[in-house]
């Protein structure tokens, strides 16, 4: 009981600091998504580091994380130009010298995973800002990115404990089925058809795709940090989450839906 209560406290205050960052938008936004970003991404170095001959240092990888989404945010929102990229890049330069000062078994492997974090990682919530602003500024559509991975999860794990039988991905995720899976696709056309009614800057057609891209490619996102954790045999990315674990846990899902949607909303918007 202890700990469901824990879990349903730090939800509950989970989802109403996301959902009120995205309302207030500016900067409100931009400090609390900035730090989410920032620390996935150190707990993702802190997954890696345990393989051998990995050590990246997770703390200049998340301050990469920062300016990455710290300059999306800036040049999406009107107050930088592309130039602002600028900074990131040449950080990003001045983290692979770094490497040569280090002196570490395998510079190599360092290289290719502290990119790795950036691209799995802080790329998908970099995006954000730009779906936040992709058609002016759009809080309902963001914030229907999240709303829409909630009512899945919600209809995955209903349908899945009902009438779970056929396992989705039992190598990678044992719990997965694939009644769970049409249950959260059903979930998420009806909350695609709300969103409907109050957002028509897309139609009924348009939100059922947007409502199963989620449902697709949040699960394939959620499968992806699975085998990351299986890799690496730990059973949470972090503990900061008190009954849900660590950051990485709790955005997962993101990891592929943000650069899906983004690229579906560019598409059919601009």
């Amino acid at each position: 009981m202890n700990n469901f209560v824990k879990r349903t406290l730090s939800g509950a205050l989970l989802v109403t600091l996301i959902v009120g960052s995205i309302l207030l938008g500016g900067f409100a936004f931009a400090a609390f998504f900035g730090l989410i970003c920032a620390g996935a991404v150190y707990e993702f170095h802190k997954l890696t580091n345990t393989q051998e001959k990995i050590s990246v240092n997770s703390w200049t990888a998340g301050i990469g994380a920062i300016l990455l989404f710290a300059c999306s945010f800036l040049h999406i929102s009107g107050n930088a130009t592309y130039a602002i990229f600028s900074v990131y890049g040449l950080y990003i330069v001045l983290a692979f010298v770094a490497e040569l000062y280090r002196q570490k078994a395998n510079p190599l492997h360092n290289w290719a995973y502290f990119i790795l974090g950036q691209i799995m990682v802080a790329l998908p919530f970099a995006l954000l800002p730009f779906i936040l602003y992709i058609d002016g500024y759009q809080p309902i559509i963001l914030l229907a990115v999240f709303v829409t991975i909630w009512v899945n999860d919600t209809g995955a794990y209903l349908f899945g404990v009902r009438f779970g039988k056929h396992r989705l991905f039992e190598r990678i995720s044992p719990k997965k089925s694939w009644e769970g899976f049409i249950g959260g696709a059903i979930t998420a056309v009806i909350s695609g058809y709300i969103f409907s009614l109050f957002l028509p800057s897309l139609n009924l057609l348009q939100w059922i795709i947007f409502s199963e891209i989620i449902v697709i490619f949040s699960t394939y996102g959620d499968l992806l940090e699975s085998m990351l954790k299986r890799t690496v045999n730990v059973k949470d990315s972090g503990d900061v989450i008190p009954g849900h674990g660590g950051i990485l846990d709790r955005f997962d899902s993101l990891l592929l839906a943000a650069p899906a949607i983004f690229i579906y909303l560019t598409f059919i918007l601009n």
